[in-house]
């Protein structure tokens, strides 16, 4: 099941990873690369419910869809206690798991038309535009891409191997110095537009978004 649900959720242009147990499952939760998280209840190991908790109490915000052959109403109340956002019992139609995954995605959006906004620059989704006051920029889509992680993750940072597995997945060849170079772009970008944002280097650590009020 879990191997058709890959299948149809790529068919869909999303990027799967899957986790066989709890355990795996909880570090792939705890990396903070993914948009949103299926999550099987009956996992061996580590539960879904143990998940869930886990990750509400380590501040984790990542929208959570909870799976599971259980449809009493406790179950269906544990999980939400849990931290889950949504529950779909098993069986489920497909378009019942892509309606929800999509209201998730709409949920978790900051803003109604489509833009991400930290300080004074705003990325539209929906066209790729960076923009600052009068000026705007497309951005490619790794630009765009590596811009939209670090606004969702605004106050946060985010180590090269975050960015480096979130931009070109787990089994990419692309090597750490792809993020720095990557990054030069989007600082190149910033610069064009005129924002006092910028992508701070924090050594040893990773980058942020610091704003300039200067």
């Amino acid at each position: 099941m879990a191997q058709a649900l890959c299948e149809i959720l790529r068919q869909e242009n999303y990027e799967v990873d899957h986790c066989a147990d709890g355990v795996e499952g909880m570090d792939a939760v705890e990396s903070g690369i993914y948009d949103i998280i299926i999550l099987d209840v009956m996992l061996p190991r580590k539960s879904g419910f143990q998940i869930a908790r886990e990750a509400r109490g380590k501040g984790i915000v990542t929208p959570i869809l909870m799976l599971t052959a259980r449809s009493d109403l406790d179950d269906k109340v544990t999980g939400l206690d849990c931290g889950a956002d949504d529950y779909l019992t098993k069986p489920f139609m497909t378009r019942e798991l892509l309606a929800r995954l999509r209201a998730l995605v709409r949920r978790n959006s900051r803003t109604p038309d489509g833009a991400l906004t930290f300080e004074d620059i705003s990325l539209n989704r929906n066209t790729s535009l960076l923009v600052c006051g009068e000026n705007s920029v497309r951005l490619s889509e790794k630009e765009f891409r590596i811009l939209e992680y670090l606004i969702m993750n605004q106050g946060q940072i985010l180590s090269r191997e975050q960015l480096a597995v979130k931009i070109w997945g787990y089994d990419s060849q692309a090597e750490y110095n792809n993020v720095e170079v990557y990054m030069s772009f989007v600082r190149r970008k910033l610069n064009f537009v005129g924002a006092k944002t910028e992508i701070k280097a924090v050594r040893g650590m990773g980058y942020e978004l610091r704003c300039s009020h200067v």
